[in-house]
This record gives C-alpha cells, sequence and structure tokens, in this order.
C-alpha cells in the first residue's frame, strides 16, 4: 500500500495537486485530493489510473501474484464527490478507517 500512495502522491504533484488522504479496500483506494481548478478531473483520474497501473506492474509485477494474475489493474469507472466545505478531519477519519488493502 504504501508504494501505491508513493506512486499517487507522485502523480498528484504533477499536476501541482496534493494527495491529502489515501486508503483502501481489496478492490477500490479512497483518495482525498486538494487539486487546482485548472486540471480536468477526469484528466487527473486517468492519469492516476493509467500511470499508477504501469509503474505498479514495472516495480512489482514478477515478484507479486496478485498483479501477475489480474489482467487489469483498475475498472474503468471511478466515483468522484466535492467535499468543498466539509472539515478536513472529518473527511481524514473517513478515509483512514476505510479497511487497508491487502497487500
Amino acid at each position: 500500500m504504501a508504494a501505491m500512495q508513493r506512486i499517487m502522491a507522485s502523480i498528484c504533484k504533477d499536476f501541482e495537486a496534493q494527495l491529502v488522504e489515501f486508503n483502501g479496500e481489496a478492490d477500490h483506494v479512497h483518495l482525498l485530493v486538494n487539486y487546482p481548478p485548472k486540471v480536468a478531473l477526469s484528466t487527473l483520474v486517468n492519469s492516476l489510473k493509467g500511470v499508477s497501473s504501469r509503474l505498479m506492474r514495472k516495480e512489482y509485477g514478477d515478484f507479486h501474484p496478485w498483479l501477475k494474475r489480474r489482467g487489469v489493474l483498475w475498472s474503468p469507472s471511478y466515483f468522484a464527490a466535492s467535499c468543498g466545505g466539509a472539515p478536513i478531519e472529518i473527511l481524514r477519519q473517513y478515509i483512514q478507517q476505510q479497511q487497508a488493502i491487502d497487500a
């Protein structure tokens, strides 16, 4: 999970965005991202998914049986919600309380 978080944070940085919180479950991840209004959400998500998939396979594909077995790392869909006005600590707590990704 640390590798995925590192990769996601790096991708966000490329978009002048900040990965505020990261967690997930076996079949999905939760990201809290602060991104500038000039960035199209769909472009950011496409990069998060595409680049992370490529880098995870490159770095761990030969060693991690789950990555070898899986045809694709991400589904083509995603869910995004605006959380402007919500206290950041409440959002962080929600993401932190999600079940950790099985490594």
